[in-house]
């Protein structure tokens, strides 16, 4: 994944300000997960739809671009997908999703990204959501698949949310006669070919490399969507490459940009990113995701915390479960650990490569593989019906040099346990401490987001496994 962040020295802040029937609809251009089984769409799971999605108590703060206008309008809101005016294909995309109704977040959004003229958006939601079916609508109400040519593109920072958003794409248009994708990410076969699909999705280097060898044509691009826009923003070579891409595009296509955090010193930047932009906001306290079982264990030792895992192996396989590191190494020492040890685990991480890591997360959507050990390249946006724990065997921290001390990353700890709970479901993070620099951090995380993380004695197994099986066996039946 060198490829597609390279370092620059500029800092951001000073970069991000620019110049003024069924079966004959989609046409695969990319191969992807492209089955209504297979799609994993974020914030639904595929078949039990909109009524499933994680739709709590939270409040969605509309900020209008327009400040005279006001956000309570009835015209800034739906309570169907029927008011929008939609075409009957999409309809029916939406209707074999079992989409029945709109979000909280996707009752706001839509009427704000789907307006004519369009307006660029900054939008925050929960996981789970169904943020990635709103920008989706979006994009598919736009383009015109008569037209040969590039009008939407859709940027995600890693090649396997990419391939997830395709499958969302292809599920939802399956209806519309003769919409086709371009999937633009790392190590395909497609590298030298034009594109001429309506809606492209990639990560940024690639589509920065198609753009340079003039095998992209931006100048049709109604509409730029990055998902996970605060990680891609907030990384220099992520950012560069994203303020280059848009850059490239009509001055009049809409900017619209989504993620579950939003910080601070992203929502300057990304307000230069996509100037004049409606913004969706949720608070600190309301970004945590209910029905997840937040606990933390004290381990005397690094190595404890490795013997702990091993003791978790069959706690871990009545659903599926995701095991955060914070290095590569790290990765893959403890697969090579449990698998010399006779347990079945998978590794992905940014060192892995095209079709293999392809090949990883596939088997572990499928349930081949139950147990997968990664690093934050998976983080964010991935939803696999059947995670049911996921295991911080580090808690996540910010690369803070000559910080003299160790920095929490609230941001990727909410990703990282967003990967469990998906769907309507419930289930549990577990976050490993073995000393007080880990314990520190994992506090600071709890309260910024106000929320409660219960400590379970390590010492007493009985108790632990009362208290996780509480919660995942209902969930994994």
């Amino acid at each position: 994944m060198a490829s597609e962040n390279p370092a620059t020295g500029t800092p951001l802040s000073e970069r991000a300000s620019f110049p003024d029937s069924k079966g004959k609809g989609v046409d695969k251009t990319e191969e992807a997960s492209g089955t209504v089984e297979d799609a994993q769409t974020d914030g639904t799971t595929v078949r039990t739809g909109a009524s499933q999605l994680r739709d709590s108590e939270y409040t969605v703060n509309v900020q209008l671009s327009d400040l005279q206008a006001d956000p309570n309008n009835p015209l800034y809101s739906i309570k169907s997908f029927e008011e929008l005016g939609l075409d009957e294909a999409v309809l029916r995309g939406l209707r074999e999703m079992r989409f029945s109704r709109p979000s909280k977040i996707q009752e706001r959004a839509l009427p704000l990204l789907m307006s004519n003229p369009p307006q660029n958006m900054i939008g925050q939601s929960q996981s789970g959501t169904g943020k990635t079916a709103a920008f989706v609508l979006n994009v598919l109400s736009r383009v015109d698949v008569s037209f040969a040519a590039p009008q939407a593109l859709i940027l995600a920072p890693s090649r396997e949310l990419a391939r997830q958003i395709v499958g969302v794409i292809q599920v939802m248009g399956s209806f519309i006669e003769g919409l086709k994708i371009a999937t633009l990410v790392p190590m395909e076969s497609n590298r030298n070919q034009p594109v001429d699909a309506p809606v492209v999705v990639g990560t940024p280097g690639t589509v920065q490399d198609f753009i340079r060898k003039r095998l992209f044509n931006t100048q049709h691009v109604k509409v730029l969507v990055l998902d996970e826009a605060d990680n891609m923003l907030d990384q220099q070579g992520l950012g560069d490459q994203c303020i280059r891409t848009k850059s490239s595009l009509p001055r009049e296509a809409q900017i619209v940009l989504f993620s579950a955090t939003f910080p601070d010193a992203v929502v300057r930047y990304a307000h230069k990113f996509a100037p004049n932009a409606n913004q969706l906001t949720l608070k600190h306290e309301e970004l945590t995701v209910e029905g997840i079982k937040q606990l933390y264990l004290d381990c005397d030792s690094t190595e404890h915390k490795y013997e702990i895992l091993v003791k978790f192996y069959g706690l871990l396989t009545i659903g599926s479960s995701i095991i955060f590191v914070k290095t590569r190494a790290s990765a893959l020492e403890i697969e090579r650990r449990m698998i010399d040890e006779g347990h079945t685990v998978v590794s992905l991480s940014g060192g892995i490569e095209g079709q293999k890591r392809d090949e990883v997360i596939d088997s572990f959507r499928k349930g081949t593989a139950k147990v997968l050990i990664t690093t934050n390249v998976l983080a964010r946006g991935i939803d696999v019906q059947t995670v049911s724990m996921v295991i911080n065997y580090d808690i996540p921290e910010l690369h803070a040099p000559g910080a003299g001390e160790r920095v929490a990353d609230p941001q990727t700890y909410l990703h990282r346990i967003g990967r469990t709970g998906r769907f309507g479901r419930v289930g549990v993070a577990v976050s490993f401490v073995s000393n007080k620099e880990e314990w520190t951090m994992l506090m600071d995380i709890q309260k910024y987001f106000g929320t409660d993380i219960m400590r379970v004695d390590s010492r007493d197994w009985d108790e632990v496994e009362d208290v996780v099986k509480k919660v995942i066996k209902p969930s994994a039946k």
